[in-house]
């Protein structure tokens, strides 16, 4: 199995793979040139999409900046924006439904390590050389016709029912159900979207 396939899978993997690392470094230089894009040109910036991401809906609009790790793994439905200076670690998919609203300075994350400082790192290598950390992922999966308040962070495995809001600010550590208003650090349900 590879490092990429255990990646997907949740498995403990190493981020430091060559063919990891490829891909990560193709990633950053398709943001890098879609942040740098003319804000009015759309034909440069659908291009860029087109190679970065997994797959995508009409109506995605993307305001820069934004960044992710690999890209590929991040797919997106029909009319859907992404405001500026969001982050999607997508070591693992993430997958937004139709009609979504992410609000500035999102943070979705799929990746996480060990937090025993041992097996994050393994054994000290004999020369002293930084090791990659072993790390594992879990999808996150945001339904139809949700909005992503401002500064919302959505940690590994999170799924957001279709219909529902998540308050700005908000650390989002477990799944929210369809329909409701969620808030806060940790991020609870309030009351039912009306």
């Amino acid at each position: 199995m590879t490092e990429r396939e255990k990646m997907l899978s949740g498995q403990l993997y190493d981020c430091g793979d060559a063919a990891l690392l490829a891909r990560w470094h193709r990633a950053k230089d398709l943001v890098r040139d879609y942040n740098r894009a003319d804000s009015a040109d759309a034909e440069t910036k659908e291009r860029i999409l087109s190679q970065l991401l997994g797959g995508r809906g009409a109506n995605l609009w993307i305001t820069a900046p934004f960044f992710v790790d690999y890209g590929e793994n991040i797919y997106f439905g029909n009319n859907c924006e992404v405001n500026m200076n969001c982050v999607f670690l997508d070591d693992n998919v993430i997958r937004v439904g139709d009609n979504a609203l992410i609000a500035p300075n999102v943070q979705i994350y799929t990746a996480f390590h060990p937090t025993d400082a041992a097996a994050r790192f393994g054994p000290p290598r004999a020369d002293g050389s930084f090791a990659f950390c072993k790390t594992r992922t879990a999808p996150v999966i945001i339904g139809d016709n949700v909005w992503i308040g401002g500064g919302v962070i959505i940690m590994p495995g999170v799924t957001i029912g279709d219909n529902s809001v998540i308050g700005a600010g908000s650390v989002v550590t477990k799944d929210i159900p369809a329909g409701v208003i969620a808030c806060g650090n940790p991020c609870r349900v309030v009351r039912e979207n009306t």
